[in-house]
């Protein structure tokens, strides 16, 4: 019996361009999962998002990329497969049910935009939980805050058993953080 590949969705930002540090990290972000034996999904488009599909590609992996008409852009020429939808909405739904785990660099609101809607679908139990991790420190004050603000020991949504969201500080502790999540889940 064949083993379902897991795919990690990387949410990141189309604004780097590719001689810039973030898209070096992004290449390495879009490998790393691919040699534990991932395969990557993203929006689809430049920058990080196409950074990540090259790194994935050039390991031997599988990119997959969620466009959407919403946008004039073309797809990154790094994919695998494209799926296109509709709408921005149809976009970040079909991302985040794609992923059997997700990775967030830095980026916008829309990138805080996808962080928030995982991490509020897994603290209300609207969807399994599921590893999130964050490459480097860019939203550790936003996170530390919004914990901050939901740390009343009476409310029922807070993140009681343990963190939903993890700080991984470079791609290959993001992809070895991700790799232990799953083998410990293993059934």
């Amino acid at each position: 019996m064949k083993r379902r590949i897991r795919t990690i969705t990387v949410f990141g930002s189309s604004r780097p361009r590719e001689s810039d540090n973030e898209c070096t990290i992004a290449r390495h972000l879009g490998a790393e999962p691919v040699k534990k034996g991932f395969s990557v999904c993203t929006g689809g488009y430049g920058g990080v998002m196409g950074a990540v599909s090259r790194g994935a590609h050039d390991e031997g992996g599988q990119a997959i990329g969620v466009t959407a008409r919403f946008f004039k852009s073309t797809a990154n020429k790094w994919l695998d497969k494209e799926m296109r939808v509709k709408t921005w909405r149809d976009r970040l739904f079909e991302l985040i049910d794609r992923g059997d785990g997700y990775a967030v660099c830095a980026g916008g609101t829309d990138k805080l935009v996808e962080l928030a809607v995982v991490w509020e679908m897994m603290n209300k139990s609207l969807m399994a939980q599921k590893p999130v991790i964050v490459l480097g420190d860019f939203w550790k004050s936003v996170i530390d805050r919004v914990r901050e603000a939901e740390s009343d020991p009476e409310s029922p949504w807070i993140e009681r058993q343990s963190s939903l969201i993890e700080f991984a500080g470079s791609p290959s502790k993001a992809a070895d953080m991700l790799a232990a999540h799953f083998k410990s889940h293993a059934r």
